[in-house]
């Protein structure tokens, strides 16, 4: 005669397979939630990357149409601008010239709220953005001191932390207000590059003494 199956097995197959099932459910959401975060540090460092590279070439931009400004001179040695709209629009001149084709923003802050940098210096000169439509006004209190003085560098008002090290000459960075855009230093980049390169004498054969060939 046949035996039939006690009610405790019976019930007992659908339990273990609810738990393996729920154990399995555990598994994929741990893995899930692993792979969203390493993909979310990916792209935060990704971005990071290309705020960083946003800094570089902005900065460059306006350490290069400082330098404009100064060969643009009337008069020598070249003066440095007083203004940041001397570098939008340089009235020097019959015919206005624009070193500086747009007003950049600070990529880590979202504003034109660059540091103006003092020539020979690293004092920051305050002062008033231009009167731009939709220009943002600069967090200072004093624009005298800006037109009364000239400037040659610009640095980011930002504290945020950098994965770049150094700088193009090797100075040391850990933070975006640490990276400094000089004219000084564009120029001097330029003269590197355009430096011809020194070509090695070929190679002479050892002579023998005496002979007077090799």
């Amino acid at each position: 005669m046949a035996v039939r199956p006690s009610a405790s097995h019976a019930l007992g197959r659908p339990a273990r397979q609810t738990g393996f099932t729920y154990l399995g459910l555990l598994f994929f959401v741990a893995l899930s939630s692993a792979g969203l975060a390493a993909l979310g540090n990916s792209w935060q460092m990704a971005a990071q990357r290309e705020r960083e590279r946003e800094l570089e070439f902005r900065g460059n931009e306006i350490a290069k149409a400082i330098a404009s400004y100064v060969k643009a001179s009337p008069v020598q040695p070249g003066q440095y601008p007083q203004r940041f709209e001397d570098l939008l629009v340089d009235r020097r001149a019959v015919k206005p010239r624009h070193h500086l084709r747009r007003l950049y923003l600070d990529p880590f802050t979202g504003k034109p709220d660059w540091v103006l940098v003092k020539d020979e210096t690293a004092a920051p000169v305050f002062g008033t953005v231009p009167t731009l439509p939709g220009a943002q006004p600069w967090p200072s209190s004093s624009s005298a001191a800006l037109t009364a003085a000239s400037f040659s560098a610009v640095r980011s008002r930002s504290d945020h932390a950098l994965q770049r090290e150094s700088q193009a000459n090797g100075e040391p960075l850990r933070r975006a207000s640490d990276w400094l855009f000089s004219a000084r230093q564009f120029e001097e980049q330029q003269q590197q590059a355009q430096a011809p390169t020194a070509v090695p004498p070929p190679p002479t054969s050892p002579t023998e003494p005496g002979s007077g060939r090799p």
